[in-house]
Formats: structure tokens, sequence, C-alpha cells
């Protein structure tokens, strides 16, 4: 994994070095291995580099064999040893074993269909300097970032939004309205939003082409799920198929580094299925890495302890308290870069930080699985609120709820009345779009009641965020399944912007360690997504069929135990001794500062939270969380003017601009190949 950041220089003078090296300077977090630049009178790219694959040869940018573009590249192409196979076999010469190598070869090779064959998490940026095109691209399910902003004639863009920021302070720094009402709405800002105006994030699946006559941009991929003329096999066969591929993905992820792999440990099913399909691959004890709480509600440790004596790894257990979490929780901001209403990216962060301490580059983990295979329970509150639709007078169907949310100590089911009346509302619109999510879309939403006048008037004036939503989704939507609509609405949402990015991407790379998510391989993907939704939410029987593929390959009370999502503690870990830092962030004159937040409103809601005998609601404690999160990325991001962070050493400099290199020159012989004109180039 890496850091990737650049400018494309549609007028004016050509990138600066010095902008180049603050954009890398920012990233270096991300990459700490290696650090290079690019530049010509167009175009700037700059690269910091987490060396997994090749650290001798993988060096960036990395230019093709003719000098005819230049690539830097963020990720990891898991099948870059098959695709080298082709590529050899059209003629196609290597001087590495890196994957970066394979991209800029398959990109010559294939053009932009090169992307459909890459089986990875990536972004990318290449530069080609003849026809002045600057191609940018992202993985299909958003595993790794990129961001872009138009500024003063130059187009940044960077891993980062940081980065962005380090390249020219004249980029306006400010929220926009409607990131922040995506936020306080889906839990997330929702590609290509970001939480700051002028700033994109380039949505999964994704690729944008620049060139001299305008701008392209494409969906080349998107999830299909099956209407009709999907999997044709037994539910037998379909847990078979899922064994098999996701043993094949597994096996990929594991085998393919050249550095130690250890693994995430919930002590759930997802993850313990990951880790014995990993250990198996890699034919010996895997590294494992757990969270425990102090709070027992959290605590998932004796589940993890019966996984780890079943697989026999090689352990390490990580305990958080809430004080811990809310000391983290600023430097948790600095890496999101968007605010969050829920606390669990901290303690993901720390044990990030354990693994790399224990000398581990990357991790295999089980994110994907609950969105692959129904495993949330909205998905089950949704076919509950779909049943009851068919007979809303019924006072049996409703019972079902009862089912619902078992680990939470304030289950919203658990007030029988309450929990009727608030599920029942819509049930003559369940044959809508977002039927299934509007419970939890109402319920956020709510949480804009902390907002200023002044930004709901905005708010109002922009739009409204679900309408903009729903009037994204595919022609094809309307022919699926109403499981698919929902898994869809979760993919669309969630699981980029707020699970693979403030859980997963941003805090892992805070400590330079690579997450790498089986269940996101495109074959375990597009195999779930064709699988009946029968199999996979029979009657409420979550991952139905992934349960059946994990028989025998993890302890049978692994299997049956019901799911309980990852959550840390919210408003408690805030309020239950307040960190110094948080009275400055919550005081009026800052939050009039921000002007995001009714100062009033935020000052009740935290008499609330720290004043009240009963530990805070669920909705006070999203509330709180939210808005000390957005008061930190304004101070961090917005009100901050830091001198560029320049301070760093560049390893690689390619410079068609200036006859004196900042760094080494480039005709050097001894210099290794990527420094080199392209004439001189290996072929």
């Amino acid at each position: 994994m890496c850091g990737i950041a650049g400018m494309l220089c549609r007028a004016g003078a050509p990138p600066a070095i010095a902008a180049l090296r603050a954009m890398a300077a920012a990233l270096r977090h991300r990459g700490p291995d290696a650090a290079g630049v690019f530049r010509d009178a167009r175009c700037g790219l700059a690269h910091t580099r987490l060396a997994i694959i090749d650290a001798a040869g993988g060096q960036q940018p990395m230019a093709d064999e003719a000098g005819e573009s230049y690539l830097v590249f963020n990720g990891e192409i898991f099948n870059h040893v098959e695709l080298r196979d082709e590529l050899t076999a059209l003629g196609h010469r290597f001087r590495t074993r890196s994957d970066t190598e394979v991209v800029v070869r398959a990109l010559r090779a294939w053009g932009d269909e090169a992307l459909v064959r890459f089986n990875g998490q990536f972004a990318l940026a290449q530069w080609r300097p003849r026809d002045g095109t600057l191609l940018l691209a992202r993985d299909r399910l958003g595993e790794r970032p990129l961001h872009v902003c138009e500024h003063a004639g130059r187009v940044h863009f960077a891993s980062e939004v940081k980065a962005i920021f380090a390249a020219d302070p004249a980029i306006p720094r400010e929220f926009d309205p409607l990131g922040l009402a995506e936020t306080f709405t889906f839990w997330t800002v929702v590609a290509p939003r970001t939480a700051f105006r002028g700033v994109e994030e380039l949505p999964p699946g994704h690729l944008r082409t620049y060139h001299p006559g305008g701008v392209v941009e494409r969906c080349y991929w998107r999830p299909r799920f099956a209407s009709g003329d999907g999997f044709r096999g037994s539910l037998g066969d379909a847990a078979e198929a899922v064994r098999a591929a996701l043993t094949r993905a597994t096996a990929l992820r594991a085998l393919r580094a050249d550095v130690p792999v250890g693994c995430y440990l919930s002590g759930g099913l997802d993850s313990a299925l990951v880790a014995a399909l990993g250990q198996r691959a890699r034919g010996g004890r895997l590294r494992t890495f757990s969270l425990r709480f102090t709070d027992d509600e959290f605590d998932e440790g004796r589940f993890q302890r019966e996984i780890v004596r079943w697989l026999g790894s090689d352990h390490t257990e990580v305990e958080i308290s809430r004080a811990a979490i809310a000391a983290e929780l600023p430097q948790v901001i600095r890496h999101t870069e968007r605010p969050v209403l829920r606390t669990a990216p901290a303690p993901m962060l720390v044990l990030a930080r354990c693994v790399r301490d224990a000398g581990v580059k990357v991790v295999l983990t089980g994110e994907g699985a609950d969105e692959m295979f129904a495993g949330y329970d909205v998905f089950r509150e949704a076919r509950v609120r779909r049943f009851w639709a068919r007979e809303p007078r019924s006072q049996l169907r409703p019972r079902l709820l009862d089912r619902l949310y078992p680990y939470l100590a304030r289950s919203p089911a658990a007030a029988r009345a309450m929990a009727r009346a608030f599920f029942a509302r819509d049930l003559d619109r369940a044959d809508q779009p977002g039927f299934g999510h509007a419970p939890r879309w109402r319920s956020a939403s709510a949480l804009q009641r902390v907002f200023s006048p002044a930004l709901r008037c905005a708010i109002a004036a922009a739009g409204d965020p679900i309408a903009g939503l729903l009037a994204t989704l595919p022609a094809e939507f309307a022919h699926w399944d109403p499981l698919a609509h929902d898994q869809y609405l979760e993919i669309r949402t969630l699981l980029s912007g707020y699970l693979l990015a403030s859980q997963g991407d941003r805090v892992a790379m805070a400590s330079a360690v690579e997450a790498r998510h089986p269940f996101l391989d495109i074959d375990v993907v597009e195999l779930a997504c064709a699988l009946p939704a029968d199999f996979k939410l029979r009657v409420l029987d979550e991952k139905h069929v992934l349960k059946r593929a994990a028989a025998g390959l993890v302890p049978d009370s692994i299997v049956r135990r019901p799911k309980q999502p990852y959550r840390a503690p919210d408003a408690l870990a805030l309020c239950d001794r307040p960190p110094a830092w948080l009275a400055d962030e919550l005081a009026p004159a800052a939050i009039a500062d921000a002007g995001v937040f009714d100062p009033g409103v935020v000052a009740r809601l935290v008499r609330k939270c720290t004043g009240a005998a009963a530990p805070p609601s669920n909705a006070d404690g999203m509330a709180l969380t939210g808005v000390v999160s957005t008061q930190l990325l304004h101070r961090q991001l917005i009100r901050a003017r830091l001198d560029r962070p320049d301070a760093i050493e560049l390893t690689t400099v390619i410079d068609h601009v200036s006859p004196n290199p900042t760094a080494r020159d480039p005709r050097d012989p001894h210099d290794p190949p990527s420094l080199l004109p392209a004439a001189q180039l290996p072929r």
C-alpha cells in the first residue's frame, strides 16, 4: 500500500517540486519506505511507498518502457502473477517482480479495459505526456481512496485530502453543507461528495480521464444482483462454491506478499473463517490480533480465545478503555478526514499500531461479509417490516421485531410499544426504494437538530440527501429482490464511505498497515450477488450459506453464534472522564467559529450526556460524537494554517523540467532504472 498524489496544470507554470514534496510528506504515514516524484511541464506525480511486493524493484513513479506513460499506484493487484503471464505471452518483458509494473504494462496493452482484469484493491493515476491525458481510477468497491480538487487552473488529486491542501495553501477550506447532511443521514459522506466544498472523492468502480478536450468519467463496474438469471444450483452447491471462492481469495491475499501477514480476529464468523483459511494457505501458525474492551457490553474476548484455541494461532490482544478511546479520537479524525458518528475507528487505530509494532505489515480481515451475505440486522429488520406490511393490522407479525438487536444494552426492540410505533412508519411504502434503510436514515437525520440555523438553511437550499442518493440508482435496481435493494444501498453508502474508510484504510494506514479483504474479492462478490436472496437470509437466519460454507473450518459454536456487530463506547468514552481537549472543542466560541452547530443546543446535549444517572441514549451518543468529531475536523483541516510538511527525503526524482533536479540526477547510470531517461530504460 502507498500514498499517491499529483497535479495536472491546465495553464500556468509547471508543477513545483516543492509542492509535490509537500504532498508526499503529507502522506508519509501511508508509505514510510520510499518517496518519489515526477514532473514535466504539465503534470506532476508524487508517491510514498509501503513496500509489500518486490521491495527492491517497485519504486514509483514508474515509467513504461517507451517513456509514454508514468504511473503512481496505491494498492495491490492480487492476480498480478496471472496477468504477468498473459502479458509475457503478448511479448512484454518485465524488469521487476512488482505488481506496479504489471499495471503499467496492462494499461499499455489493454488501455482502460485493463481495469476490469484487475482483481485487487487500488487507486491509480497515469499520465500520458504524448496526448496530454491523465487517467484516475479506483477499485470496484472503494477499498482505496482517491480525492480530486480543481483550483486555479490545476487539478489536484491525492489519496488523502490533507495532501491536496498541502499542495497549495490558497485552496479554499470549508465544509460542504450537503456533505455534513449526508454524514448526519447515512453515517458517512457518499462519494463523489466529501465533507469539504470543492473536494470530490472518485466513486468506487469509476475512472476519470482528463484530456485536452475536456473530462470524461464512467463507471466500469458496480454491483449487479440476480434478477432471475443468477446461480442455478442448490443451496449445498452454493455453499461449496462460496467455500471454494473464499479459499482462493484468501490464499491470494495471504501468500502474495514479501512481508509477514497476520489477521484481525473479532470473535465472529467472518474473521474466524478468514483466519482459518489464511493459516491453511500459509501452512503454519498465523499471527492474529484482537481488540478487548473493558466494557463487557462490547467485549468479545471469550469468543476470540475459543477461536485462537481452535486455530493454535500466535495471538496478541489489546485491551481498550473508555479513556483510551477518547484520547485517540483527535488522531482518528486527522486520518479519517470526515466526521464520524461512532467512536469505533479509535480502537481500530490502536489495533493497527499494535500490528505494526509486532513487525507485521499486512493483515487479513473479515470486512465485506455482512454486506455480501446479508449479515446485518438492518436486513433482518427490513424483512420483518416487509412481512408485516403485507398484513399491517397483524398483532403477531411485529413480534418478530423482538428478535432484533439482542446485543444492545438499550435495544430499540426492548420497549415493544415504542418499537412498533417506530418500525410501523411507512409500511405502505414497502415496495419503494430505500424502504429497508428508512428507519436508520430517519433516526440519523433527526440528529441534525444540533445544526445551526444557517447550516439548516443551506442544506434546505442544496437538496435532500436521500432523494439525491435514490436518484442515482441503476435502471436494473427495480428488477432486483428486496434484499438486493437493501444490500446495494448498504454497499453504496456505508461499505466504502465508513467501514472501508474510517474503520479500515485510514486507521490502518495511519500505522502503515495494509488491510486485505478476501470477502471483497471480485469472484466472491459476484458469486454472492448472483445467489438467491433466500440462500443469504433464510427466513431470519443471516449469512446462511456462509455458515454452511464455514462448517468444519471454525468451531460450531462460532458458526451458530448470532451476529454481534463490532462496536465501541460512544458518549460513555467522551463523558466518563472527559479528556482535557474536549472542553476547548465544545466551548461556545469554538462552536460558533466552526458555524456548523447551534451553541445552545450543543450545550444542552452535553449537559444531558454528562448529567444523567443513566447512560446516554444511542441517539444522544451519536449526536455528541458527531459534534466532537466535526469540531476536531474543523480545527485540524479548516482552521489550521500550517506550513507545508515538506521535510521528506525523495528517493526517486524524475524531472523533465529542471536541468538541476532537487534530488539526484536522473541521468546517473548508477540510479535505478526508473530514474533513467526513457530511451535508456531496459526493454
